[in-house]
């Protein structure tokens, strides 16, 4: 019985001595390296954008009178990108050989890697973040007063019985741990979502493409 075009087609991508085998491997191999290439053009790209945002920060929290905010704020995104270079530069050494399937498997690993890497950050950079402009706007110059200060002195004049803990309303600090823990708590899916809509497209791809060649060689 004659061979249907399906069995021809796996065939020809299982087997070397098959006339198509080639053509098809290459264009697997092909389609691999465009979507891995156009996923690092794209975290490079972040990477530049958040060093030009973090500087560019940095000189307006500084003009505005929220230095600590921009100092704080632009050491925890030069740390992120920092690691995430690193990242990215282990990329490179993943052989595009001649074997499509093994090379996506080989990213799809190292994407794995990065996205948890990033989500155990993610429980530490958002709740700098957040404390960071808590700190900036506290420190902030109101007329040769600190603007947390001017503010707890206005909640004494309303509520004189304010407890304080190193001049801090308890309240206050109640409240701030709450949205720290639960930054914390959530970081890592905040990341996730983030992560999805940036480059959500080309994962699907990747997943598509993997499991293209996966019903191939089975």
């Amino acid at each position: 019985m004659e061979k249907s075009i399906e069995n021809i087609w796996k065939d020809g991508f299982l087997k070397s001595d098959v006339l198509i085998a080639p053509k098809i491997n290459n264009l697997y191999n092909q389609k691999s390296i465009h979507i891995i290439d156009r996923f690092k053009r794209m975290f490079r790209i972040n990477l530049i954008l958040i060093i030009v945002f973090s500087f560019l920060f940095l000189i307006v929290s500084y003009f505005v009178g929220i230095p600590i905010m921009g100092a704080i704020f632009f050491i925890s995104l030069l740390v992120l990108v920092i690691i995430n270079k690193r990242l990215l530069n282990s990329l490179e050494h993943i052989d595009k050989g001649e074997n499509s399937y093994q090379y996506l498997k080989e990213f799809n690993q190292w994407i794995k890697k990065q996205v948890a890497v990033n989500k155990r950050i993610s429980t530490f950079f958002y709740p700098i973040i957040f404390l960071s402009f808590i700190l900036g706007f506290w420190f902030k110059d109101a007329q040769g007063v600190f603007l947390g200060e001017r503010l707890v002195h206005k909640i004494l004049i309303n509520f004189p019985d304010t407890y304080l803990i190193f001049g801090i309303p308890l309240i206050g600090i109640v409240i701030v741990v709450i949205i720290l823990s639960l930054l914390a708590y959530f970081g890592g899916r905040i990341y996730l979502w983030d992560v999805n809509i940036v480059y959500g497209r080309i994962f699907k791809k990747l997943e598509e493409l993997m499991a293209d060649i996966e019903s191939l060689r089975s």
